[in-house]
């Protein structure tokens, strides 16, 4: 009777898997509880979360000098190829960008701080890219992941949470720089339509997600979009279509000057770009599959080893297509949220920026209190990883802490972790638990001190 029994379930599962369609079956969609629709509406709201960064990035690289409209493309292409790249073969519901932090530096303190020249840039872009890639297929980065304590590993991911709320306040102006003497920020201007719609749509999106509302977070980026076009001033139709120049004399596109960035003057700036990579983009990764439970039984990552090397190579072409270095975007915790679990939410958002490179004036029509409440919502879930800590262990639990407050108060996810490491490490040793400690935190922690004390920290 067991024997039928087992023949009857293996034919049962055998009927289901050739009744699923090729998507749902390459995706592995049904395994992982999720369905083509969720997958869909996954994508859309991950790419209205981050579909700023084709202003952000090109205002930031044109006061440096680059071309605007060139890096424009350059950053639309590096967000279709990276997010291709991650959800057509690492198959992760993660999507890939111009790390803005990246950006900046490259922007302010390379090209206008240092007087490097735009072309040895990209070339120290595309270096930084070769190495980051070397040392994932290394296996180094894993190891790195490996080896990272559990206190800081959700500690990271509570104060990227915190990170995601605060940069959305700052942006709406729910917050702002305080003008008098004390602590560095303060209420911004309440009454604001700004304010106030990023604030009535976090609660929206509470009440929906609540109910379990299909594409909740989705719905109030679309209908406090409509709301600013119909009545905000500084909401307007631009226009629908706009046909991109790929070869125009200001393209960046093969611009790159890797024999210059190859200049001892320079390489430093590339050991930076590599070393902030490693811990900024691979903390954002730990923290987004862990928000999707997208861990395997030991913590891990599923397809982590793929999910580590699409950020990386998408660094190289970053280089060769004249954009910035590119990272995971934290953003795609939206889509989590929103009940993205494959790849298939990724290849949306790679796709959407394909056709963001034909349709450019429709960026301007979602304003940055439409995605704000949807960010804040992610920030508030991801916080949640307060309740993973085991506070039976107290210097584990609390380290992750000390990382997950200073990575808000530094504005740098980087110095968050290196500061929980070096807590850990000490705390371990005073308390008498220095058994506890392996041979991997401890040179992870050597190390990263040692950026932070030789000056290269970005």
């Amino acid at each position: 009777m067991t024997d039928s029994n087992t023949v009857g379930n293996e034919s049962l599962e055998q009927t289901q898997l050739a009744s699923k369609s090729p998507l749902d079956n390459y995706f592995e969609i049904t395994e992982r509880g999720s369905t083509v629709r969720q997958e869909l509406i996954a994508g859309v709201t991950t790419f209205l979360a981050m579909v700023y960064s084709v202003i952000v990035v090109p205002s930031m690289l044109g006061i440096a000098g680059f071309d605007p409209g060139a890096v424009f493309i350059a950053t639309c292409l590096i967000a279709a190829f990276g997010s291709l790249l991650m959800g057509l073969w690492a198959k992760l519901p993660m999507a890939i960008g111009c790390a803005i932090s990246l950006t900046a530096f490259l922007a302010f303190s390379l090209v206008l701080g240092q007087g490097v020249s735009i072309p040895v840039a990209l070339g120290a872009v595309f270096l930084m890219g070769v190495v980051f890639t070397g040392i994932t297929v290394t296996g180094i980065r894993q190891w790195i992941l490996t080896n990272l304590p559990f206190g800081i590993a959700h500690g990271t991911g509570i104060g990227i949470g915190l990170f995601l709320l605060l940069i959305a306040a700052n942006g709406v102006g729910l917050v702002i720089k305080n003008p008098h003497e004390g602590l560095p920020i303060a209420l911004g201007e309440f009454t604001s339509l700004s304010v106030l719609m990023s604030v009535i749509g976090l609660a929206a999106i509470l009440g929906l997600e609540k109910l379990r509302v299909p594409g909740g977070i989705l719905l109030v980026i679309v209908a406090i979009s409509v709301f600013g076009l119909i009545f905000d001033p500084n909401v307007v139709y631009q226009g629908l279509f706009a046909m991109p120049d790929f070869g125009g004399e200001n393209s960046l596109i093969g611009t790159m000057d890797v024999m210059g960035a190859l200049n001892p003057m320079i390489l430093p700036t590339v050991f930076a770009l590599v070393m902030t990579a490693i811990f900024d983009a691979t903390g954002t990764i730990r923290a987004v599959a862990g928000q999707a439970n997208l861990l395997d039984k030991d913590g891990q990552i599923i397809n982590g080893g793929k999910a580590l090397t699409s950020d990386s190579v998408t660094s190289i072409f970053a280089g060769m297509v004249g954009g910035a270095p590119a990272a995971v975007y934290i953003e795609s915790a939206a889509g989590t949220a929103a009940g993205g679990k494959t790849g298939l939410t990724a290849t949306v958002v790679g796709g959407l920026f394909i056709c963001m490179l034909f349709l450019a004036p429709l960026s301007y029509l979602v304003p940055a209190y439409a995605t704000a409440p949807a960010l804040m919502y992610v920030g508030l879930l991801m916080m949640s990883n307060v309740s993973k800590l085991d506070f039976k262990d107290s210097v584990d639990a609390l380290s992750g802490l000390m990382c997950a407050v200073f990575i808000v108060l530094t504005s740098n996810i980087v110095t968050g972790i290196m500061l929980g490491f070096l807590v850990l490490v000490i705390g371990r040793v005073t308390s008498g638990e220095w058994k506890k400690l392996n041979l991997g935190t401890v040179i992870i922690t050597i190390t990263l001190v040692a950026f932070y004390i030789g000056g290269w920290a970005i």
